[in-house]
């Protein structure tokens, strides 16, 4: 017997080209892309690239979607031995994380910028993550870290440079550890092991030791080769080809590259004593290694690690901003859609002002977050000049802090848009609130980065030069706006006048500030004036309330939400 029909649910969202659907995500790369720099474009919408719609549509289909959550749903297995008992150290990931692996491979989300390095190209890069990244995160991790790994390898040996970046730079994915010296894999991923369980972001506690071996070794060509004995507390995708690692040589802490597989075909000490039993990010396995002895060859100069590894570090970092405004872009498309299908009380609720408030403001911060990881990625870009190069120094950091922030808090309210759908798992939304909290954490936690501002403020003053230059090009276009920069410029001679103690103490109110106004400098001047008007009065006057939804009067609602 049929007991009821069901009715006032939203149609599945699928079927949709993910990126022609996100209007700021469109300007942006209009603006900063590579089409920015072709000439001859007559409209935003004709500016974008072919090769973004079709990973739009991809990521918008249901077969991707459905390959996400069989990706988390059926996580990865550690297979410490094969069944003779000779100890392999692999994971075994489910088929549809393979098949989300090689769309992003294959759409060169992981260093397409480098393959092509020109004008917007990081832009364009930044795109192609945010889209892969908006349906299923985990799977940006190894894409991230083999990103931003190529700036580090610049530090190696030439001939170890040789034979792997160009591995690095292909679009072919390939599962597996491979073996085979007379057929080496063509492509590979490139992970990263620094954090110790006496350190966590203290590096410098390190204890696994780097003793040198005798000129000659396996790869003359690779460098200086080393043996490595310790542990890491934190590595994640540890299938990944290779990885670059802290350890303490003679010379102070030091930067090495570990193979899994020895250029012999054998392969390298690297024991995976268990995976992480994490709140999110399931797709993505991380775990626990040892090293007895591991074959290593040394990237950069001893005692030079930290410097050495940065350049992978920061990258790591826009692409935790790429990827906190691809899980907001998310929140707001699921939100949205929610909404303007289901009808409480008699109506539709986007034609409801308490639910329309709610998710205009969320759409306000996630075009923000959009802007600025877009304007970000720009200025890694291979035209990038001094000033662009101390803006990003800066603004990377303030960044990080602020967009990873307030991810978790945009993520549960949009997930409350959906009621009792948004907190299971068999909506996108659940998984994407346990994924938020990560990116704050990875790559240094707030604490971590805030500091990091005050470093730049002690060491590299003319970051903030170049970084309150392209901020004050807003200046004069909303009166709130000037008044926030001019006090932001305050705190930062406060703070630079400051002790120790009192710097550290402020250090969060400092970025805080920095990254409002970098994000209003941002709405200001690209954005309708619906959407930075009601971002500058929210943010930085401070009308209305404290909570999503609580916009000041006379917000142009019905506007923003056309956008989202």
């Amino acid at each position: 017997m049929i007991t009821h029909e069901v009715l006032n649910q939203p149609p599945p969202r699928e079927g949709i080209d993910e990126f022609a659907a996100n209007v700021p995500l469109v300007e942006a790369v209009a603006r900063w892309g590579t089409p920015a720099f072709a000439g001859g474009v007559s409209t935003e919408a004709d500016a974008a690239p072919p090769a973004l719609h079709d990973l739009g549509r991809l990521v918008g289909g249901a077969d991707f979607q459905r390959d996400a959550e069989l990706a988390n749903t059926n996580p990865p297995r550690l297979v410490t031995h094969d069944r003779w008992g000779v100890r392999i150290d692999e994971v075994e990931y489910d088929e549809s994380y393979h098949r989300i692996m090689a769309a992003a491979i294959g759409a060169g989300a992981h260093t397409a910028a480098w393959a092509d390095p020109r004008p917007g190209a990081n832009a364009d890069r930044a795109a192609a993550f945010h889209l892969l990244a908006q349906v299923e995160p985990g799977h940006a991790c190894p894409v991230s870290m083999t990103h931003a790994a190529v700036a580090t390898l610049e530090h190696a040996a030439p001939g170890l440079q040789a034979e792997w970046v160009p591995r690095l730079l292909s679009r072919t994915y390939e599962p597996g550890l491979g073996g085979d010296p007379t057929a080496p894999k063509p492509s590979a991923l490139v992970g990263m092991a620094m954090t110790e369980k006496q350190g966590g972001s203290d590096v410098r506690a390190n204890t696994t030791l780097a003793v040198r071996r005798p000129a000659g070794g396996i790869r003359p060509d690779w460098g200086d080769e080393y043996g490595l004995t310790g542990h890491k507390w934190f590595c994640s995708a540890p299938m990944s080809d290779a990885f670059l690692v802290l350890a303490q040589a003679p010379g102070g802490l030091s930067c090495f590259f570990v193979p899994r597989m020895l250029p012999d075909g054998t392969r390298n000490v690297f024991r995976i004593q268990r995976l992480k039993d994490k709140l999110g990010n399931r797709s993505n396995a991380s775990s626990e290694i040892e090293l007895d002895d591991t074959t290593a060859w040394l990237v950069g100069e001893e005692g030079r690690g930290v410097a050495t590894i940065v350049q992978m570090v920061t990258r790591t970092r826009l692409d935790c901003v790429i990827g906190t405004a691809a899980g907001m872009r998310q929140a707001v498309a699921e939100a949205a859609w929610h909404v303007r299908h289901r009808r409480a009380f008699g109506s539709l609720l986007v034609d409801q002002p308490a639910m329309a408030a709610v998710v205009a403001d969320l759409a306000l911060e996630s075009e923000a977050a959009t802007l600025t990881s877009m304007r970000l990625a720009r200025a890694y870009d291979v035209d990038a000049d001094e000033s662009e190069l101390a803006f990003r120094r800066l603004a990377t950091a303030v960044a990080k802090f602020q967009v990873c922030k307030r991810g978790p808090e945009h993520a549960a309210e949009a997930l409350e848009c959906l009621g009792g759908n948004g907190y299971t798992e068999a909506f996108p939304l659940a998984r994407r609130y346990r994924e938020q909290p990560l990116l704050a954490i990875w790559e240094g936690s707030g604490n971590v980065i805030a500091l990091d501002v005050l470093r730049v403020l002690a060491r590299e003053p003319e970051s903030f030069m170049a970084f309150f230059d392209i901020v004050g090009e807003a200046a004069g276009e909303h009166p709130a706006f000037d008044l926030a920069l001019a006090e932001a410029r305050a705190v930062v001679g406060e703070v630079s006048g400051a002790d120790a103690a009192t710097a550290a103490f402020r250090a969060r109110e400092l970025t805080e500030r920095l990254a409002l106004v970098l994000q209003a400098s941002l709405l200001v001047q690209h954005s309708p004036g619906a959407v930075s008007d009601a971002f500058v009065r929210s943010r930085l006057e401070g009308d209305g309330g404290s909570m999503y939804g609580a916009l000041p009067p006379g917000v142009d609602v019905a506007a923003i939400l056309e956008r989202a």
